[in-house]
């Protein structure tokens, strides 16, 4: 069974957290994150394993204020700016899958990441080792966000030729079964062949 992951990141004023869980059917998840107002959040999600990779989702702010809901998705980025500070939440629901466990890998930024190499005190001009420090930056998190997402098809990948094997052995055992009762019964028949009968008298 695969356990869940849990990744936090603390990225100066932004917040991530990046996680992977196992939704049972007929169940139920949500995940919570206090929010300050005016500040921008993006909820990414995928369903990796189970069934038709689908889930419903629904999103919420402070007094329950209904922010995003889909049914049945497979992933989508769900950005928006909190418009009242208190407590937002992301709710994940396999309540329509009756015996279909998912996997969903789910991303929940709060914040933006400040501009590397500057400050709010300092507004000079950025010499050529700041902006190269910039670029190096950018090109970092764009090789992050390709490496989570190989990861996931690695993981979505590996799970396919794990049922696979799976379902090759059980059929590799019944037809090894099947083999063996034909012989064995090849054998009694030919045996009961040439076996001495009694003479009738």
């Amino acid at each position: 069974m695969l356990s869940s992951v849990l990744v936090l990141l603390g990225l100066s004023s932004a917040l991530a957290v990046e996680l992977t869980f196992e939704l049972p059917d007929n169940a139920n998840q949500c995940f919570f994150e206090e929010v300050k107002e005016g500040t921008k959040v993006t909820i990414e999600y995928q369903v990796i394993i189970g069934g038709n990779y689908d889930v419903d989702i629904s999103v919420h702010g402070p007094d329950k204020v209904e922010i995003y809901k889909q049914q049945q998705k497979q992933f989508d980025t769900i950005p928006f700016k909190a418009q009242k500070s208190g407590v937002y939440s992301a709710c994940f629901s396999n309540e329509f899958s009756t015996f279909s466990h998912k996997l969903v890998y789910m991303s929940f930024q709060v914040g933006e990441e400040a501009p590397i190499g500057q400050d709010n005190v300092r507004q000079s001009a950025m010499t050529k080792m700041e902006d190269s420090m910039t670029q190096i930056h950018k090109n970092l998190n764009t090789v992050d966000d390709y490496q989570t997402h190989h990861r996931l098809r690695e993981l979505h990948g590996r799970k396919i030729a794990e049922d696979l094997n799976s379902e090759v052995m059980w059929y590799s055992a019944v037809e090894s079964f099947g083999i063996i009762t034909i012989f064995l019964s090849y054998v009694m028949i030919m045996k009961s062949f040439f076996s001495d009968k009694k003479s009738i008298r």
